[in-house]
């Protein structure tokens, strides 16, 4: 497989974030990028190529979960970054931020077990129109982290219909084969739903942390894969402005 184009990438940090260290990390020691914290009172994103929103649990997750993040000074630019066409990737709480902001369709509920959810789980890659996930199979099997207490994820209807005619759905929960079942969806998600993307294809979340099986020696690299998928996807600073 070709080397990864060198990108640079904005890891944005809430108060309350604790997965911006490791994400820094697996993205310059491993995947060979540029990246670098920003912190949620930075508004000047020129210099990035993408952006990646961190798990934690940013402001406290007081009233919901990114309820407060959304009015960090950050997300304004972050709209327009993705407005531009610039690839903005939510992770876990990232997620929950990213939905709160009107950036991504649906809504997160408390787990249908009311309980935290720390446990390793299996996504299988759907038929997603986002350029982002162009170096996934759909039907891929990947086993990742999961940990979150706020991870169901709810449309409405039409919603769903039209996410679903629009190639939105990025990711579902399955079992080892690959069935999506009731029994391998482990907060309650509609339709096993565990990622999504924007219509644009920009602008994608999921719940599980890849950047937590990026290696073999913390229990598996499958979460390699897709972030080495994001990279390939995302357009450079340059070629948006061209």
């Amino acid at each position: 497989m070709s080397a990864l184009p060198p990108l640079n990438w904005g890891v944005v940090v809430f108060p309350g974030t604790n997965c911006e260290i490791e994400t820094v990390y697996v993205l310059k020691e491993l995947l060979g990028q540029d990246a670098r914290t920003v912190w949620h009172r930075e508004t000047d994103l020129s210099e990035f190529d993408g952006l990646i929103l961190a798990g934690g649990f940013a402001h406290g997750d007081y009233l919901r979960a990114g309820a407060v993040a959304r009015f960090s000074p950050v997300m304004d630019s972050i709209s327009r970054f993705a407005a531009d066409g610039g690839a903005v990737v939510g992770i876990c709480n990232g997620f929950q931020v990213l939905v709160e902001a009107g950036l991504l369709p649906g809504a997160m509920l408390h787990n249908r077990s009311r309980r935290f959810l720390s446990r390793w789980v299996n996504l299988r890659a759907e038929a997603s129109s986002s350029p982002l996930l162009s170096g996934l199979t759909p039907g891929e099997v990947f086993r990742v982290p999961a940990a979150h207490g706020e991870g169901c994820f709810f449309a409405d209807p039409d919603v769903l219909a039209e996410m679903t005619a629009n190639g939105q759905i990025a990711f579902r929960y399955c079992g080892e084969d690959g069935a999506v079942t009731d029994t391998a969806n482990p907060n309650g998600s509609l339709e096993c739903i565990a990622g999504v993307t924007n219509a644009g294809g920009n602008v994608l979340a999921l719940m599980p942390h890849p950047e937590r099986a990026a290696e073999a020696v913390l229990g598996g690299d499958d979460g390699r894969r897709i972030l080495e998928s994001i990279i390939r996807g995302a357009r450079p600073r340059l070629a948006r402005a061209a």
